[in-house]
């Protein structure tokens, strides 16, 4: 399976553990928290009782080949003190959907963050400073997902995105935890071919543009945290 393959290729890259990063970034570039090297556990159930495998770099695209073929839902609701976000999420990009809909319900993004906002740019979610959000990955597994640019979807406004690793790739990895939605009017399409769009808020780009709007530090971080109280798939 090419997927195999081509992860074989970059594993190097793999053994990484996300960590919130605060410093100052670009405005018109995406990309996830800088991350540290970490020992990855090969994926297997483990003897807890768990009901699914650890995932790590090397298992990640076979077991989101797997879970798509049983697991159709596209639609969640991210609800947060500002309103509710609803997002509908391409069946096209059907490895960035399955993880993001794995990832729901597991109930990895409940508590944590929109954790950086650059006005009339996105919005970026799925990270804390908390050490709960890091003991969450660390069960689920480290993994990262390749780019999946040419189904033909642009960086508009209101569409949701995955951030590239902050691992030095040439491939543009992307960090399976993250996400971030385009705010700016008229769309942000510098970012086309770089980033992968996976879907687009159908409902609540009210709440996206409060959000945007809210103070931040020079390091694009909230003064107040905001946080994402949980996400849900809708019918």
């Amino acid at each position: 399976m090419r997927y195999i393959l081509f992860f074989s290729l970059v594993l190097l890259f793999f053994n990484c553990e996300d960590k919130q990063s605060k410093t100052k970034k670009a405005s018109n570039t995406v990309t996830a928290p800088s991350v540290a090297k970490k020992e990855v556990a090969k994926a297997s159930i483990v003897e807890d009782g768990r009901e699914f495998p650890k995932l790590n770099s090397k298992s990640a695209m076979e077991f989101f080949l797997e879970y798509d073929k049983a697991h159709k839902e596209n639609k969640v609701r991210i609800f947060t003190d500002f309103g509710n976000i609803d997002i509908l999420l391409f069946n096209e990009t059907k490895f960035h959907r399955s993880n993001f809909i794995w990832l729901t319900k597991q109930k990895y993004f409940d508590g944590t963050q929109f954790y950086r906002i650059v006005p009339n740019f996105i919005i970026q979610g799925g990270n804390g400073d908390d050490k709960q959000t890091s003991k969450k990955r660390g069960y689920i597994g480290r993994y990262l997902l390749p780019p999946d640019t040419k189904k033909g979807f642009k960086h508009d406004r209101g569409v949701i995105s995955m951030p590239s690793s902050e691992i030095t790739n040439p491939y543009k990895l992307a960090s399976p935890y993250e996400f971030f939605i385009v705010q700016q009017k008229g769309g942000a399409h510098h970012l086309d071919g770089a980033y992968t769009v996976f879907g687009r808020v159908i409902k609540g780009m009210n709440v996206v543009d409060k959000i945007a709007n809210q103070d931040a530090d020079d390091g694009e971080w909230p003064m107040k945290n905001i946080y994402i109280r949980k996400v849900e798939i809708i019918d």
